[in-house]
């Protein structure tokens, strides 16, 4: 049922799968509220024995601009003996198909919805979507929360965004970073990278632990040599080829070829399909390629701190024994000055007792009544 309900009665959703609202989005809308009033009540459910007797379950956005737009009361359509769950799920399906909610805030909801015991498949059912795409924002929250913040950010396209995830927390950061400085040509090319670093974490390697036998050497360089010289043809002769059929006009053409001109539509047809496949292959070599050199050069760094660290323990090790084998210089004890003479004490002087003062003696040792306490083991 609707109802006109003071602003200050409503309070927002602690659980509110959105968490971020853009600022020049929120100005236009409070602009609009301001001129003409909310024109779309928001979503609230009773809350008995709360201070603020209703919340909000959607239209966060809306109840934001109302406050800043001055109004005092608002429509509200209220949603009696709601339970929790169920305020959640309307608050998701408003929020959902929004362009403005990230990507992070929908997978977000949706986990919340699997922690409470929905299956992806319900979930999809749920929403409108797919169970694929429910399994692959799921898969986003596996992302350390740098990269996930430029993913919101829309530095990291979605799609790529679950590769990356797939990946530790320290590659995920090589391949976000190299990504969003323009290492890569295309996104394609940086899903081939993330995939060969994924590789590189299973230990997966295409020459096997074994070094390769002299025979193995050999296939691979006769293999290296026939590669190298079709891509070599290919493009000494079709680039030459396909350039100079660029330069001519379609009626040029449509008068050369004549009747073949079907035949070549499909030839050039074929071949670009095999182009396509085949370069599709060489990406995904390539990302191999960076990710196995990658992996090279961290190992490269990691064998060169090791030596540093070798070296720094020797070398501290080293200076005991240099001690040690100094020579060492004697001690020369202080004689201790011989005491003065006393004074001849005159007839009218009064004779004073005898005091003996026993000299101080250095001790190490604990005052008397004290006890030295055992050393605190170390904290784990």
């Amino acid at each position: 049922m609707f109802t006109n309900l003071k602003i200050t009665e409503i309070a927002p959703n602690p659980e509110q799968p959105r968490k971020f609202f853009d600022e020049a989005k929120q100005k236009e809308l409070t602009d609009s509220i301001r001129k003409n009033g909310l024109l779309q009540p928001v979503v609230v459910r009773s809350v008995e024995g709360a201070e603020t007797p209703y919340m909000l379950i959607a239209g966060e956005r809306r109840w934001r601009s109302s406050q800043q737009a001055g109004l005092e009361i608002i429509p509200a359509k209220v949603i009696e003996n709601a339970t929790e769950e169920e305020a959640y799920v309307l608050s998701i399906a408003e929020n959902v198909n929004r362009e403005d909610m990230t990507i992070m805030e929908e997978a977000g909801a949706y986990a919340d919805l699997k922690a409470a015991g929905w299956e992806p498949l319900k979930i999809a059912e749920q929403f409108g979507k797919t169970e694929t795409h429910i399994t692959w924002r799921l898969g986003l929250l596996t992302l350390r929360p740098e990269v996930a913040e430029m993913v919101d950010k829309g530095q990291i396209k979605n799609n790529l965004a679950w590769h990356i995830a797939q990946l530790s927390p320290a590659n995920q950061m090589v391949a976000a970073m190299r990504y969003v400085r323009g290492d890569f040509d295309s996104e394609a090319e940086a899903q081939h990278f993330a995939n060969g670093l994924k590789m590189m974490e299973k230990q997966t390697s295409l020459t096997g632990e074994e070094p390769p036998s002299e025979e193995e050497k050999e296939k691979r360089q006769k293999a290296k040599k026939e590669a190298k010289d079709k891509l070599g043809k290919a493009e000494d002769i079709l680039i030459p080829l396909f350039e100079e059929l660029g330069k001519q006009k379609p009626e040029d053409l449509a008068v050369i070829l004549g009747g073949d001109i079907d035949r070549y539509v499909r030839v050039v047809g074929k071949i670009y399909s095999q182009v396509q496949q085949v370069r599709n292959l060489l990406s995904k070599a390539q990302g191999i390629q960076r990710a196995m050199q990658d992996d090279f050069n961290k190992a490269a760094v990691e064998v060169q701190q090791e030596a540093a660290q070798q070296k720094a323990a020797a070398e501290q090790s080293a200076k005991p024994e240099a001690a040690a084998k100094a020579p060492v210089k004697p001690v020369v004890k202080k004689t201790a000055s011989k005491p003065a003479a006393p004074r001849a004490r005159t007839d009218g002087a009064a004779k004073s007792p005898a005091r003996t003062i026993p000299a101080q003696k250095k001790t190490a040792s604990a005052p008397t009544g004290t006890t030295k306490k055992a050393a605190a083991p170390a904290s784990k």
